[in-house]
C-alpha cells in the first residue's frame, strides 16, 4: 500500500487546489440533503464542475469529460470535501442511470442525455426496488407489454419503492418483467422513461429521519417507445449488472457523525456518577472497538485507491465497507443517545450535541443499511467472491418466473 502522491498525482492535486481554491464555495450553500431549497445552488456548483472538466473527470472526451484516471477523480473528491459544497443530486444518475444509457442507448439518446445530465441540467433516478422484491432486483413484476396497435411501443404497469430522488428527477431507468415464462433473471427488459410522463405517480415516503428522499412510483399505462429500450428485449438482468456494479462505486459510506465526535461528546457529558461519561470503562471499550474499525476501513479504502493508482481494477472486497460503516454508524449513534439519558429524547438541533448529528444518523442508519445492496446481499458478495465460500442454493434460478414464488 502506497500513502504518497506520486509526482503525477501530486501535481493533479495542486492543480485542484488552486482551482477549488479560486471557485468553490466559501461558506455553506446548504443545509437540505435532499435538494429542496438547494437545488440551484447544486446545479450552479455542477455546472461550474463541468465547464471546468471536473463534473466526471473519468468520463471520455467526447462525452465530456477530460479522459482522467479514477485516482484523478479520487483526488478531486478528497479535495472537494473540504469545502461547503451544496448537496449532490446527481450522483445516482452520473454514478449508474447515465453510464447505462452511455453503454446500451443508441448514439442520438446518448447525445441528447449525457451532456445535460452531466451539465446538472437534467436529474435521473434508478428505478429498480419493488415491494414484493425486497433485495432481489431479478424478482421485479412490474410488467412491459408491447402495444397491440403493432406500433412497436411499449406499455408499462407496475411499482417501483425507495427510488431516491424521484421527486425531483427527469428521467430514469426502469427494470421490467417482459416474459414471465422465462426464469427471473432472463425475462426482464430495461428501458429510460420521462418522469414528467403522465402516466408516473410519485409519492415520497416520509422517514422517520424527518426527510423524504425516498419515493414510491406508480406506473399506469405509460406508453414508452422502443427505441427507450437499454439493450436487448429480455437481456434486461445483463443491463442491471452494469448499473449495479456502477452503484457499488456510487454509493459513499455513512456521512453521520463518527466516534471522533462521539469521543467530543463523551468528555462533555456526565454520567451516572457525575463524572464525564468518557471515564466509564465500558464505554471506552466501545471507542476503542469503533476506533479500530474506523482505522480498519480507512486503509481498505487506502488498499482501493492504491489500486486505482496503478491502473488496477478493485475488487469486490469495496463491499466490506458498506457492511461495517453501517452498522457501527448505528451502534455509534444508539450509544450516543442513551449516553445522554432523559436529554436523549429532545429533538431540538440547537440544544444537542453537534446540531443532533447523533440523533439524525440514529435515524438514517437504518435505511443505510439497505440502500445500495442490503447488508445481507453484501455479506453474499464478501462470502462468495472474496472469500470463495460456497453460493447460496437458489431454488428458482431455472424456474419460469410466472410459476416461482415471487411471480405470483
Amino acid at each position: 500500500m502506497d500513502f504518497n502522491d506520486s509526482p503525477e498525482e501530486a501535481a493533479y492535486r495542486a492543480q485542484v487546489q488552486a482551482w477549488l481554491k479560486e471557485n468553490a464555495p466559501k461558506k455553506n450553500e446548504g443545509g437540505d440533503p435532499e435538494g429542496g431549497d438547494t437545488m440551484a445552488a447544486s446545479k450552479a456548483w455542477q455546472a461550474k464542475k463541468a465547464a471546468a472538466g471536473y463534473a466526471q473527470i473519468t468520463w471520455p472526451k467526447e462525452w465530456g469529460g477530460p479522459g482522467g484516471t479514477p485516482i484523478q477523480q479520487v483526488i478531486f473528491n478528497q479535495e472537494e470535501s473540504k469545502y461547503p459544497i451544496p448537496p449532490n443530486p446527481f450522483q445516482i444518475g452520473l454514478g449508474m442511470c447515465v453510464p447505462t444509457v452511455m453503454t446500451f442507448a443508441d448514439e442520438e439518446t446518448k447525445k441528447r442525455f449525457v451532456g445535460p445530465a452531466l451539465r446538472g441540467e437534467e436529474i435521473w433516478c434508478q428505478l429498480f426496488s419493488e415491494p414484493s422484491g425486497g433485495s432481489d432486483v431479478a424478482a421485479a413484476r412490474t410488467r412491459a407489454v408491447q402495444a397491440p396497435d403493432g406500433s412497436g411501443d411499449w406499455i408499462i404497469d407496475g411499482q417501483k419503492v425507495w427510488t431516491t430522488g424521484a421527486q425531483f428527477s427527469d428521467f430514469g431507468i426502469v427494470v421490467t418483467r417482459t416474459d414471465p415464462d422465462a426464469p427471473k433473471h432472463k425475462g426482464l427488459t430495461m428501458f429510460w422513461v420521462d418522469m414528467k410522463d403522465p402516466g408516473i405517480e410519485v409519492r415520497p415516503i416520509h422517514q422517520m429521519s424527518g426527510g423524504s428522499g425516498f419515493n414510491e412510483v406508480f406506473f399506469t399505462g405509460v406508453r414508452v417507445k422502443d427505441s427507450q429500450r437499454l439493450g436487448a428485449v429480455n437481456d434486461g438482468w445483463r443491463v442491471s449488472l452494469v448499473t449495479l456494479m456502477n452503484e457499488r462505486l456510487a454509493v459513499g459510506g455513512p456521512t453521520g457523525a463518527g466516534w471522533s465526535q462521539f469521543l467530543e461528546a463523551a468528555r462533555g457529558i456526565a454520567g451516572l456518577d457525575g463524572a464525564p461519561a468518557i471515564k466509564d470503562q465500558a464505554l471506552r471499550e466501545k471507542l476503542a472497538d469503533w476506533y479500530v474499525q474506523t482505522e480498519g476501513l480507512k486503509h481498505t479504502r487506502n488498499r482501493t485507491i492504491t489500486a486505482l493508482s496503478r491502473g488496477q481494477t478493485p475488487g469486490p472486497e469495496s463491499s466490506i465497507g458498506k457492511v461495517v460503516s453501517a452498522l457501527q454508524m448505528q451502534e455509534l449513534a444508539n450509544s450516543a443517545v442513551e449516553m445522554m439519558d432523559q436529554y436523549g429524547i429532545i429533538n431540538d438541533g440547537d440544544l444537542l450535541p453537534l446540531k443532533g448529528a447523533f440523533h439524525w444518523s440514529l435515524m438514517y442508519a437504518p435505511g443505510l443499511r439497505i440502500a445500495g445492496g442490503t447488508d445481507e446481499i453484501l455479506k453474499n458478495i464478501i462470502a462468495e467472491r472474496v472469500l470463495g465460500l460456497p453460493g447460496d442454493i437458489r431454488v428458482d434460478k431455472d424456474v419460469p418466473f410466472k410459476d416461482a414464488p415471487t411471480g405470483r
